[in-house]
C-alpha cells in the first residue's frame, strides 16, 4: 500500500488524526480575516462586469491582425469613450469588448476602428447587447443562485438537521463571498460563464460537506449512551475519516481547470476561457476547505450548545478527569470503524488505548479446541 492510502487507512480507523474541531478559532480567525479582503476588493475595485449583463457591444476582428493589444485597446477607447477589453484569441484575432455604449452608436464605432486597423468594416463581427437585456441576465443569475441556497438549506434540513444546513448555509456563503472578492482583485471580467462555474463550485462544496456530515451523522446516534466521546470528538473524528478522499478529490478535480487558467488563460492567451476557469479554480479550493475548517466546526459548535450535549460533555471530562486523578491514560481509545463505538463503559477502562489488542480476536475465524 502506498504511503499516503497507508496514512489514509489509519485516519479512517482513527489511529492518527489532527484536531480540525479543537483548533476552529483559528480556522474562523482565517476565514474571516479573507473575507474581509474579498469584501475590501469587491467594495474598492469593483466587479469588471461583461457586455452581458451591463450592455455594450463586441467586435471581433480577421484572423492574424498586425495590431498589438494596447494598440487596439487605445483605438476604442478614442473611438467610444469608454473603457475597452482587448483580448487576443488563438487565431490571431482580437475581441474588442465596450461596455456601457448604446447599439445606435455600434455602427460609427465599428467604422472608426476599421479607419484605425486599417481593415474593412464588412470583415469585422459585431455582437450587440441591449442594457435591458443584460439587466435581466443578471436578474435571473441571482434569483437562480438564491432558489439554488433556498433548495439546499431545505434538502440539508430533511435528510441531516437544522444545524448543519446552517453550517453548509455559511461554508457556502463562505465560498461565494471569497471567490467573487477574487474576482474583484483581479479584475477578471464577470460573464455567465462565471455564473456557471459559481453554480458548478458550489455543487462541489456541498459534495464534500454532505460526505462529512453524513459520516458525522451516522457516527452520531445513540451518542447520550456512552461517556467516552463529546460530539466535538466524533466529528474531529469524521473529518479525519474523509480527509484524504476530501484531499484526493480536490487535487483531481483542481488539475484542469488549473491548465484551463494557467496555460489555456495565461500561456497560450486563449482570455475566453479566464471567465470559468478563474470561479472553478478558487471555488473548488474555498469550497474544500470550508468543508473541512468551517462547515463540520460550525456544526460541532452549534450542537454542543444543546443541553444534552452540554451534559455528555460534562460526563465525559469529569470520567477522564477521574481517570486522569487515577493514572489512567486520557485520551479517547483507539478502535476499528466494526468494533462498538458507543458501548458503555461502566466495567471497561476509560478512554484508555487497548490493553491486550490480540485477545480481543483470540479464537475468531478458526475452530475451537486445541491449536494444531
Amino acid at each position: 500500500m502506498s504511503k499516503i492510502g497507508s496514512i489514509g487507512a489509519r485516519l479512517h480507523r482513527g489511529e492518527v488524526g489532527y484536531d480540525f474541531v479543537g483548533n476552529r478559532k483559528i480556522w474562523y480567525g482565517i476565514s474571516i480575516l479573507i473575507t474581509i479582503t474579498a469584501i475590501l476588493g469587491l467594495t474598492v475595485r469593483g466587479l469588471n462586469m461583461g457586455i452581458e449583463f451591463q450592455g455594450g457591444a463586441a467586435f471581433t476582428t480577421p484572423k492574424h491582425m498586425s495590431a498589438s493589444v494596447s494598440q487596439a485597446e487605445k483605438y476604442a477607447v478614442d473611438a467610444s469613450g469608454h473603457d475597452a477589453v482587448v483580448q487576443k484569441l488563438g487565431d490571431g484575432s482580437l475581441r474588442i469588448q465596450i461596455a456601457g455604449i448604446d447599439t445606435d452608436k455600434s455602427d460609427s464605432i465599428k467604422k472608426q476602428l476599421s479607419k484605425d486597423l486599417n481593415i474593412s468594416s464588412e470583415s469585422i463581427a459585431a455582437d450587440l447587447v441591449g442594457p435591458s437585456w443584460g439587466d435581466q441576465i443578471a436578474n435571473k443569475a441571482w434569483e437562480g443562485l438564491a432558489i439554488f441556497m433556498v433548495l439546499v438549506v431545505i434538502y440539508l434540513a430533511i435528510a441531516f438537521e437544522w444545524r448543519m444546513a446552517l453550517a453548509a448555509l455559511v461554508a457556502l456563503i463562505h465560498d461565494i463571498t471569497i471567490t467573487i472578492g477574487i474576482y474583484a482583485l483581479v479584475g477578471f471580467e464577470v460573464t455567465p460563464g462565471t455564473v456557471i462555474g459559481l453554480l458548478t463550485i458550489l455543487g462541489y462544496s456541498l459534495y464534500d460537506t454532505v460526505v462529512v456530515f453524513d459520516s458525522l451523522k451516522e457516527q452520531t446516534k445513540d451518542i447520550t449512551k456512552q461517556t467516552r466521546w463529546t460530539y466535538s470528538d466524533i466529528a474531529n473524528r469524521s473529518i479525519n475519516g474523509t480527509l484524504v478522499r476530501s484531499i484526493n478529490t480536490t487535487v483531481v478535480a483542481l488539475l484542469p481547470v488549473a491548465a484551463l487558467l494557467f496555460i489555456g488563460g495565461g500561456f497560450l492567451g486563449a482570455g475566453v476561457l479566464n471567465d470559468i476557469s478563474l470561479s472553478l479554480f478558487v471555488g473548488l479550493a474555498a469550497g474544500a476547505y470550508s468543508s473541512i475548517f468551517i462547515a463540520t466546526p460550525l456544526v460541532a459548535d452549534l450542537k454542543e450548545a444543546e443541553p444534552q450535549m452540554k451534559a455528555l460533555r460534562k460526563r465525559v471530562l469529569a470520567k477522564r478527569a477521574q481517570a486522569a486523578a487515577q493514572g489512567e491514560p486520557v485520551e479517547p481509545e483507539v478502535t476499528d470503524q466494526a468494533d462498538d463505538d458507543y458501548e458503555d463503559e461502566d466495567a471497561a477502562a476509560v478512554v484508555g488505548p487497548r490493553t491486550q489488542p490480540a485477545s480481543r480476536n483470540r479464537g475468531r475465524g478458526r475452530p475451537s479446541g486445541k491449536r494444531r
